[in-house]
This record gives structure tokens, sequence and C-alpha cells, in this order.
């Protein structure tokens, strides 16, 4: 990469919590954060939020009139940006982008309005300016009150790295020294949990560890669906109070087959990473934080993928999934985020029920992947 780009800040929302300390314990402890969610009569298992980012977000919303009839996955996003600028020391009279993303957008609102046309043939005033998906940075950046270009986008599952790749790109080219990436997502709706059911993808096991991700023995499918954001800030240059940097990026298209399809051995990942790892010696790569969803197929390829990429000498593997569920759109800057821990805290965090992995001296460098619906594959290099 010609230019190095420092990340200077992040901060999340998710089931772990919000603050770094707290979303640590938590990924240590060896106990789930799912909970259970009426749905069709029977009990189904998603990764809530914990009781004080509940209690935050509540609050956030209550502090504005105009809040108030905002999503989730607006509010989630305005009080993971607000941290992010905290911590990364920025200002409002700093000139900053912003590019946070959504796989569903405003999933709850969307469905609540659209039940309340089927049953009155009417539609609300707020119904369309609420739900549309440039709602949720101009939202953030009303919040944050910045002057500079705000953009939303969807790219499913990949929403998150996409936002980085595109605040990366925006930093190389000159036109804009600091930026605000990430993705939001309050999936936790019958009809939502309805259509990975008919997939066929969702879990109902009942056991220690109901999302099995990146379990290569499973039978089953067993993803759990989890609500959350994350965001980071992005700098251009080599700066002092630098969380991480990025090393690389790579990015690429599956040729899809099905809707939902994805290779045998997940083509895009293999270009994602090796485009990502172009200028790196693969024995430097010390962990890999997989997209692993919990799928039997998903985890599976991604494996196959990684093993054509480095073959016998693997890096360290691991997924957040089994842990939050998967955070749609948000997941990848999740898992930067959990990348980003490992790395200053020098710890390894692994899957309890995966095979054990011989531990590296140092976590020096990381690998995140991410994909989505339409084999959009995106892969990051961090490094300290």
């Amino acid at each position: 990469m010609s230019q190095t780009i420092s990340i200077t800040a992040i901060a999340s929302i998710s089931p772990l919590g919000n603050n770094p300390e707290t979303i640590w314990e938590n990924y240590q402890s060896t106990n789930h954060c799912f909970t259970e969610h009426f749905l069709d009569h029977k009990d189904t298992l998603v990764g809530k939020l914990d009781k004080d980012s509940s209690e935050m977000i509540e609050a956030l919303k209550q502090s504005d009139s105009k809040y108030k009839s905002l999503d989730k996955t607006v509010l989630y996003a305005m009080a993971a940006s607000r941290k992010a600028l905290q911590n990364a020391g920025w200002t409002p009279n700093d000139v900053f982008g912003i590019n946070i993303g959504s796989s569903r957008g405003a999933t709850d609102l969307f469905e609540k309005h659209y039940q309340e046309y089927l049953e009155t043939g009417k539609a609300q005033t707020l119904a369309s300016p609420t739900t549309t998906l440039g709602n949720i940075s101009s939202w953030v950046a009303h919040d944050l009150q910045s002057s500079g270009p705000e953009i939303s986008h969807s790219i499913t599952c990949s929403t998150a790295l996409h936002a980085l790749l595109n605040g990366v790109a925006w930093l190389r080219s000159g036109m804009a020294d600091k930026f605000i990436v990430g993705g939001s997502e309050a999936p936790l709706t019958d009809f939502t949990i309805a259509q990975m059911r008919a997939l066929k993808i969702y879990s109902n096991s009942v056991e220690a560890f109901p999302n099995r991700a990146f379990d290569l023995k499973k039978t089953l499918s067993g993803m759990i669906l989890g609500e959350g954001a994350a965001v980071c800030c992005l700098e251009i240059g080599r700066k002092e109070n630098a969380l991480a940097f990025i090393e690389g990026i790579g990015y690429a298209t599956e040729i899809l087959e099905h809707n939902i399809s994805i290779s045998a051995e997940a083509i895009c990942f293999q270009k994602s990473m090796k485009m990502a790892l172009e200028n790196t010696d693969l024995s430097e790569v010390d962990v890999i934080v997989m997209h692993a969803p919990g799928t039997k197929a998903g985890d599976l390829t991604e494996y196959k993928a990684i093993q054509k990429v480095f073959e016998s000498d693997l890096p360290m593997l691991t997924t957040n999934k089994w842990k939050i569920g998967h955070t749609f759109g948000a997941s990848g800057m999740l898992s930067v985020e959990m990348g980003i821990l490992m790395m200053q805290h020098q710890k390894f965090l692994g899957v309890p029920f995966a095979e054990v992995q011989i531990p590296r001296k140092q976590i020096r460098k990381v690998l995140i992947n991410s994909v989505g619906f339409g084999g959009n594959a995106v892969s990051v290099l961090l490094s300290l």
C-alpha cells in the first residue's frame, strides 16, 4: 500500500457491551451471550445487546425529540460514532467523512410501518424518510455536526469492510484526511429470522454453544443472528496514537451459480486474501479472524480457501460469531475490533470447541475476512 492508513479509534455496541474492558472480559469467558426471542410461539436464540447498552440506546433515543422516530440501526451507529470520535480526539470542527452501511437497514421500523400499512392501507408520514438506507450516515453526520462527505451503502454481510475500503480510497486519493467507517445492524425481527429459517441455516441447537461457528465437524448449519454496530476512525499517515495500521486490503466477487452460493473453495476469499497479502510474507500473518457465520457450507468453504492460500502453514484461526451471533453488515468491523484487542493484549481468542491450535509467540499481524450474499469478499490486513 503506497500510503499508511492509521486506525486511531474503534468503538462498538454489541452483546459484549460497549467499552473495551468489558468487551475483552466477555470475549475471554466461554459463556455465550445469546438470549431468547419469541417467534411463532417458539424460543429462538439471538444475540441481543447487553442491559447497559440497551439502556444507553434508550437514553440516546429520548435525548432529542427528533431521535424518537429513528430505527435502532441509526441509534446504534450514532452511539458507536460518538465514542469513536471522542476516543480519536476529533472535534466537530475537524473535517471528516462518514461511511456507515447496513445489510438490512431500518429493519424493525420498516416491518412495523409495513404491518401498519397492511392493516390500515395507509402509511405514516415518517415511514419513508426514516427507513431509507442513507438515513444512517446522514443522522450520524447530524449528531456529530460534521461537514465532510456522508455515505451509506449495503453490500450485505461485508458492508462494514466495504466502508473501510471506501474510506481508504478517499484518504489515499487526497480528498480527505479523516474518515469514520463501519456498519450497523438490528436484524432481530420475526420476519428477518423467518427468512434465515427459510434458508435452513438458522440454529435449532440447545447445546452449550448453540452457534457452532468454525466447527468444521458439525452436520447441520447453526447460524444465530446478533445485533450491534462498530465504527473506526481512519487517518492518513502513521499516527502516534494509532491502535493499528492497515497493511493491505483485498476484495473480490464470486461468479454466482445461485443467489446465495459460494464456490466449494471460496474463490472470492482466495482472491481477496491474496490481494491483501501481496506485499506480505505469509509467515508473518499470525491470526485470521474468519467470517465463519456458523453455516455448514460457509465455514467449510472459507477454511478451504485459507488452506489454498496458506497451504500447510496456517495462521491461528478464530471467529467471534459463536459469541455474539452474525450481525450482518456490522460483522466485519466487529471482527476488526476483535483483531485489535488481540494485538493489544497479545492474547489469542480462540473458539472453545474448535481444534486446539499452536499459539504464536507474538500477534503482530491479523487478517480480517468478510463476505456477503453475492460473494462480495473483503480481506483487510492489520498490523501493530
